[in-house]
C-alpha cells in the first residue's frame, strides 16, 4: 500500500497533462477577488528533485516536462502550456530544471493571501517530505496525515464556499477507482458549485479502462458540468505494464477551459508523442 513513491515519477507526460489542468483551474478561481479553499486529497512530497535517484532511476522527466523545457521559446508555444512553465520557472533559477513542482507547490506559488491550502497524504515518507517543505510556512497551508477521501467530507464546502478539490491517488490499489467516483457522489451534494479535478491512469486494467463512463455517468447523475481530457504519448506494451496516458476529468470546469486544452493538447502530442499511437482527446458536456 506504501510503495508509490511520486519522486520516481515527477515531470512525467502525466504530471505534464495534470498540472496544466491545475494551472488553469487556479488562474480562473483567481480572477474574482472573493477568497477560496485547495483541497488536495494525496498531495505527495510537496516538489521534487529532478536530479535525484528516484527521477534518475526512472527517467520519466525525459519523456515529460524535459521534452517541455526544451521547447519552451518556441514560436507556436500554446497559452497553457506557457502557463505552467511559468510555474515551474518560479521552483527552479535561470535556464536549468532541477526541481519540478508537486500540485502543493504549484498552488503555494499561485494562492494569495487570504486562500486556503489544505492537504492530506498518507504515505509515511511523503508526509514527512511535504512538512519539511512547507515547515516556515506559518499561515495559509494545512497538513494532515490522514487518508484524503476520507478527510474531503469534513473540508466541504469550505468557508468561503469557494474551491477546488483536486484528487490524484496512485490508483495502487483497484479501490481507488471505486473510491474516487464515491468521493464525487458524497460531496458534490454538499458543494455543488465546487471545482473537482479527478487525474487517472492510463494502464492496461479493467478499473482505469471503465472510469471515464463510470465518472460522466456520476457527473451526470449528480446534473453538473464536465469536461473530460486524455494525453496518450506512446501505445500500451505488449506486456501490459506502464503508463501510456492520463486522462483529467473536472466538474464545473470553467468555460475556457476547452478552448486552452483544443490548443495545447495537439502541441503536447507533436512534442512528447513517442510513436505513431500518441494522441489526445477531448470532450466537454454542459447542461
Amino acid at each position: 500500500m506504501f510503495s508509490y513513491r511520486h519522486g520516481f515519477h515527477a515531470g512525467n507526460h502525466a504530471d505534464v497533462l495534470k498540472h496544466m489542468v491545475l494551472v488553469q483551474l487556479l488562474s480562473h478561481l483567481l480572477l474574482k477577488d472573493k477568497p477560496f479553499w485547495v483541497i488536495d486529497t494525496h498531495a505527495g512530497g510537496g516538489v521534487y528533485d529532478l536530479t535525484s535517484t528516484y527521477a534518475a532511476k526512472s527517467g520519466e522527466a525525459l519523456d515529460g516536462i524535459v521534452k517541455v523545457w526544451q521547447a519552451r521559446n518556441a514560436a507556436d508555444l500554446p497559452q497553457g502550456v506557457a502557463d505552467l512553465l511559468e510555474q515551474i520557472r518560479a521552483t527552479n533559477t535561470g535556464d536549468r530544471l532541477d526541481w519540478y513542482p508537486g500540485s502543493p507547490q504549484i498552488a503555494a506559488q499561485m494562492l494569495r493571501e487570504g486562500d486556503h491550502l489544505r492537504l492530506f497524504e498518507l504515505h509515511p515518507s511523503e508526509i514527512k517530505n511535504l512538512q519539511n517543505h512547507f515547515s516556515s510556512v506559518k499561515r495559509g497551508v494545512s497538513i494532515q496525515a490522514a487518508d484524503g477521501f476520507g478527510g474531503l467530507k469534513g473540508c466541504v464546502p469550505p468557508p468561503p464556499r469557494r474551491g477546488l478539490v483536486h484528487m490524484d491517488p496512485s490508483y495502487e490499489i483497484k479501490e481507488d477507482y471505486r473510491r474516487v467516483v464515491q468521493a464525487l457522489k458524497d460531496n458534490v451534494p454538499r458543494f455543488s458549485t465546487g471545482v473537482y479535478a479527478i487525474w487517472y491512469p492510463e494502464v492496461a486494467r479493467r478499473e482505469s479502462n471503465q472510469l471515464p463512463a463510470q465518472l460522466k455517468r456520476a457527473a451526470s447523475e449528480l446534473s453538473v458540468d464536465w469536461l473530460h481530457a486524455t494525453l496518450r504519448i506512446k501505445g500500451a506494451s505488449k506486456d501490459g505494464l506502464g503508463l501510456h496516458g492520463s486522462g483529467m476529468f473536472v466538474i464545473n470546469p470553467p468555460h475556457t477551459l476547452y478552448d486552452t486544452l483544443a490548443e495545447a493538447l495537439p502541441w503536447l502530442v507533436e512534442t512528447i508523442g513517442i510513436d505513431e499511437h500518441a494522441a489526445y482527446s477531448l470532450e466537454v458536456q454542459q447542461r
